[in-house]
């Protein structure tokens, strides 16, 4: 047995230090470096049986690797395997975070309970009564997983060479502790031996392994930065409490892009997947009402029709105010200042409020004209005719900018039944036939001719 070495960790950030201070020096955090106690063995293995000669690794060229064993295992769910770049990658292990109550270990377990590989589902928050109760209510014909309600990763491992399963679920990484640390579990120590010793094991026998991390206050995943450094793919999962809409994004993948959109709809009986978000996020309504505008974004491969609302009023209380939902506030300011300068309209004395429908976020900057639009409808409360949608970026001058994928968009709008796409002039479309009516604009100008 190695001797005992006391060292000082955030427990914000994950920063090491020889002595404590009172504030850190990584994160400006106040308070928050603790000591903990680190033993180190002289062997330590995910294994138990050490017996076992372990094979040494050597140099080879890259056209020598045989990467055929690296396939993707089907989960089943669309959503998360487009999240994920087509499936689970062997050997891979992914970190989901999201807020507490989300849904991460409703998803997990609807996940095991669907797929048709052994899955060993481990539980260190919940009693196996509980986590049954849970599987009752998401129902699923598939029974193959086996539950495991375990925090010591020297009994997991043990269970695990028994077992043989082919997935393993952790809920969650933070719960877990490892008899090679002292400190308790959820302390940056602790974090980063545990998921060390899951990566190894995973690496070594080629069996994919997802965890489920807690999130600080911040938004961040509680631990020390390096783990999202050290696992393979970094999901989140995202949604609002009031909305029943959730969000799958991946922020890290090693094995597909990081631009792919899942959309679940939370329910009783667990999570449906969302495979037509567009008809979801437009609001039904009886008659037209300004401020309402539909843009065609795109979100990864996924083109998504998402509905735009704007109110504008007259300042009561002298200071205009700015308000936007699931919309870039200084962008809304950039469109404001673009309006006023290129169109004339007189919009500084103005409160201005913005929402998308759904509780989502938008990036795309093909969103800007139908911000535009639903500006000037709401302050010329004009109604915007409900099967007109728009896909353009604006410029500081006023011009029209195209936008990537614009076939897709259109082709997009032409299913969902919309008559009449707003876009930029200068767009390379390819020469087909579409039944959607193509409206080509090249600057705002222009826009404010046809619109009001």
């Amino acid at each position: 047995m190695a001797k005992l070495k006391t060292s000082f960790f955030c427990q914000n950030c994950g920063a090491q230090y020889p002595k404590w201070q009172g504030q850190c020096t990584s994160c400006k955090q106040w308070n928050t470096i603790t000591e903990e106690v680190i033993q180190k063995p002289d062997k330590k293995a995910w294994k138990t049986n050490d017996s076992q000669p372990k094979r040494i690794s050597k140099p080879l060229k890259i056209k020598e690797i045989d990467a055929s064993s690296d396939e993707r295992l089907d989960l089943k769910n669309i959503e998360f395997n487009r999240v994920l770049g087509g499936g689970m990658v062997k050997g891979s292990v992914t970190l989901l975070g999201g807020e507490p109550g989300i849904g991460k270990s409703t998803l997990l377990l609807q996940l095991a309970l669907s797929i048709p590989y052994k899955t060993l589902y481990i539980s260190g928050e919940e009693s196996q009564q509980q986590i049954k109760m849970r599987a009752e209510r998401i129902g699923s014909e598939i029974n193959n997983c086996y539950m495991l309600t375990e925090t010591k990763t020297q009994n997991i491992f043990k269970q695990v060479e028994n077992l043989q399963p082919d997935i393993i679920i952790i809920d969650s990484i933070q719960t877990l502790h490892s008899d090679y640390i002292e400190s308790s579990a959820g302390s940056i120590s602790q974090i980063k031996e545990c998921t060390t010793e899951f990566i190894k094991f995973a690496k070594e026998t080629a069996t994919p392994v997802l965890l489920i991390g807690h999130i600080t206050k911040d938004g961040n995943i509680a631990g020390p930065k390096i783990l999202e450094h050290m696992v393979d793919t970094v999901l989140q999962f995202e949604g609002d409490r009031n909305h029943v809409f959730r969000i799958l994004r991946a922020n890290k993948n090693r094995f597909g892009s990081t631009n792919e959109l899942g959309i679940y709809e939370m329910q009783g009986s667990g999570l449906r997947e969302v495979t037509n978000p567009s008809e979801l996020l437009i609001s039904q309504k009886d008659e037209q009402l300004s401020g309402h505008a539909v843009a065609a974004t795109l979100e990864g491969m996924r083109p998504i029709m998402i509905e735009v609302q704007a109110l504008v009023s007259t300042a009561v209380y002298g200071t205009p105010q700015r308000s936007t939902t699931g919309f870039n506030s200084k962008r809304l300011n950039m469109l404001l200042a673009i309006l006023e300068k290129r169109a004339g309209f007189r919009l500084g004395a103005k409160d201005v409020f913005l929402n998308i429908t759904g509780g989502i976020t938008v990036d795309d900057p093909a969103i800007d004209l139908a911000v535009i639009v639903a500006i000037l409808s709401s302050n010329e409360d004009i109604p915007i005719q409900s099967d007109y949608c728009f896909a353009a970026e604006i410029g500081l001058s006023g011009e029209m900018r195209p936008v990537q994928r614009i076939e897709q968009r259109i082709l997009e709008a032409e299913k969902l039944g919309f008559k009449a796409i707003f876009i930029s002039k200068y767009s390379k479309l390819p020469e087909s036939s579409y039944q959607i009516g193509i409206h080509k604009i090249s600057k705002i100008e222009d826009l404010v001719k046809i619109i009001l």
